[in-house]
């Protein structure tokens, strides 16, 4: 396919504001000075009705109520409307005798408050058990495959099952698969189990994702993939498919690949940390912004670089706030805090300054209205994305989030960042869009996304070959990934199921750290899935004119199961020239369909006589 096309640079419409004025407006906006600040004068900020914010004062029976009673609205809620926020002020939570056990639903944060994962400290458990999601007491189909959209960060669990049955007392559960992350976490006094093998079978998961945490002994379990980054781990129990370690200490060693399919990198070449909502000593609320880093390993808690920004300093958004409003205070300098909610977005809200941060909570989405873009950056450095989800609507986007016009300025000491940033075609609505990603500027760093074109959904469609011919006319989403900027790196970029190709990298000198792409399920006909003359898209395309590219662990995975009959030429498309490097790739029959070849010709076909069992090619 040819090279997909960078858009014409557009003028910029909004002017610089005059610094005298830009200060007047944040004089009247700002919070008292530190110097006359107390904690008793701090007034707690407005986070909206579905943010509760916890105090190691309350009796601990108050809060496991207030959780557990979320959780049950939540638990099988996967493509609801509702959004929660958790977030839990410095001190200590549940006893030896009486713990505190979080069960950890769909669209929920659970956060600490504190300027470190010690600040917060839950006596008892964080968990995520699998569904099950047949009624049949024969086969109940416990899974954690779509165990999707949670969020645990910048606390320390110290492992207690204390109330619980036998088995759940043997580890603290972590069954999750994509757009889930744990950041900024401490497990202590247990073991961490990435699968729940309590349930009934199959056990299944399909995850995910670990930053700078310090893990027990784990479990790694029945999950197919998993990305730990800077971070350490005391054990890691075995691979499945693809676990990939970047800059972790107490990483397995890899020199066996593929038996066990262990990926370490002794370094992350890239990396940022994801900014946090915290308390200071004072009672303020503050948002710390760390700074990027390159060819670092390990947690970075004791990290002095980066900046810390009052919450005065941002625009705190709910949903029902215009985008009108919110352009406003971002044009004024502000920054953006978006509460949990669904956001109706019928015009692009535009980032047009250097070091911008918009940080959602509680799974915030933003959902496409009238075929907007949703957020669209300006190419200036040091913008951070993080903690949004960005959903199509029914009139179709040409791009859900768009990082530049290719045409700015731009810093490799201080990329533009997206952390746990997710995108959906189809799933709770009809979706539409021609790309979900696409970056046009250089020097960004992608730290954990999934771009997922619905495989199932409430959108009105029926199950069998004819919902899925209707999902394939009517859940458009050609491009997963377009990423057409230079020197772009990506850690953990979970892309699946889109028309054409998931993935087209473009840039030269980018870098993938784990890549996890499942095929489209639903293609009606062979010749619905056709590249000109060749079979299919392949999952992973580096353009033709590319001359330097790195990817370490990756998978590309097939599932044809409305037409079992359809070929795919080769999981990866990359030109063949010595810069451009794929270390540890392989693809994946799941019982349907077939992929010829792993990259350009080579490698076996993934068939169904290999169910479940990878294909793998070392290096390329």
């Amino acid at each position: 396919m040819t090279r997909l096309s960078r858009r014409e640079p557009r003028s910029r419409s909004l002017r610089r504001t005059p610094a005298v004025f830009l200060s007047m407006v944040l004089a009247v906006t700002a919070a008292p000075s530190p110097a006359t600040a107390s904690p008793a004068a701090v007034k707690a900020p407005d986070l909206g009705t579905n943010v509760t914010v916890f105090d190691p004062s309350m009796p601990v029976s108050s809060i496991q109520a207030k959780l557990d009673a979320t959780y049950a609205a939540q638990v099988d809620n996967e493509m609801g409307t509702s959004r929660f926020a958790f977030l839990f002020k410095p001190g200590t939570y549940g006893t030896a005798e009486q713990p505190l056990q979080v069960k950890v639903g769909y669209y929920t944060e659970i956060s600490g408050l504190g300027a470190n994962p010690g600040d917060v400290v839950i006596n008892g458990k964080v968990e995520a058990y699998n569904r099950c999601l047949s009624s049949d007491p024969a086969n109940p189909n416990c899974i954690a495959l779509v165990n999707f959209w949670r969020t645990v960060s910048n606390l320390t669990v110290n492992i207690n099952g204390a109330g619980q049955d036998g088995c759940r007392q043997t580890a603290n559960f972590w069954a999750v698969s994509q757009a889930v992350s744990l950041r900024r976490v401490e497990f202590t006094g247990g073991t961490l189990s990435l699968m729940d093998y309590c349930t009934a079978g199959p056990q299944y998961a399909s995850g995910g994702f670990i930053a700078d945490s310090k893990l027990p002994a784990t479990t790694n379990g029945s999950q197919q993939q998993w990305l730990t980054r800077n971070s350490s781990v005391a054990s890691w129990s075995n691979a499945v498919w693809n676990q990939v370690f970047s800059g972790v200490d107490g990483a397995p060693d890899d020199s066996a690949f593929p038996d066990p399919p262990y990926t370490t990198l002794a370094k992350t070449p890239v990396s940022r940390e994801k900014p946090f909502l915290f308390v200071d000593s004072r009672g303020k609320y503050q948002v710390r912004v760390p700074a990027a880093a390159r060819n670092t390993s390990g947690t970075s808690w004791n990290a002095k670089s980066g900046k810390v920004l009052p919450l005065s300093d941002f625009y705190v958004a709910k949903p029902g706030d215009s985008v009108a409003k919110i352009n406003l205070a971002l044009a004024l300098g502000k920054h953006l805090l978006l509460t949990p909610g669904v956001y109706d977005i019928a015009r692009s809200i535009q980032v047009t300054r250097p070091n911008t941060v918009v940080l959602g909570i509680g799974h915030a989405t933003l959902t496409a209205v009238n075929g907007a873009t949703p957020l669209d950056l300006a190419d200036v450095p040091g913008v951070i994305v993080a903690g949004v989800t960005i959903d199509a609507g029914t009139e179709e986007s040409p791009v859900l989030l768009r990082v530049g016009r290719g045409n700015g300025v731009t810093s490799p000491s201080n990329p533009t960042t997206l952390s746990d940033v997710y995108f959906r075609v189809g799933g709770p609505h009809i979706g539409k869009t021609n790309i979900a990603l696409e970056v046009n500027s250089d020097d960004v760093l992608i730290d954990h996304t999934w771009v997922w074109r619905g495989d199932h959904g409430v959108e009105g469609f029926t199950q069998g070959v004819n919902g899925d011919t209707d999902r394939w006319r009517t859940n458009t989403g050609r491009y997963g990934a377009v990423i057409n900027g230079d020197d772009v790196t990506a850690t953990g970029l979970f892309v699946e199921h889109f028309q054409k190709y998931n993935t087209v990298w473009n840039g030269e000198r980018g870098t993938t750290v784990l890549y996890q792409n499942e095929l489209p399920y639903d293609p009606p006909t062979q010749a619905d899935w056709m590249n000109g003359s060749t079979l299919g898209y392949a999952g992973y395309k580096v353009g033709n004119r590319v001359k330097q590219h790195r990817l370490y662990g990756a998978g590309v995975y097939v599932f044809n199961q409305n037409n079992p009959s359809i070929h795919t030429a080769n999981g990866f498309e990359v030109p063949s020239t010595p810069g451009v490097e794929l270390h540890h790739i392989m693809t994946v029959n799941l019982s349907a369909g077939v992929i010829d070849h792993v990259v350009n010709g080579v490698g076996a076909a993934a068939d169904t006589t290999k169910v479940g069992q990878p294909v793998f090619v070392t290096s390329y």
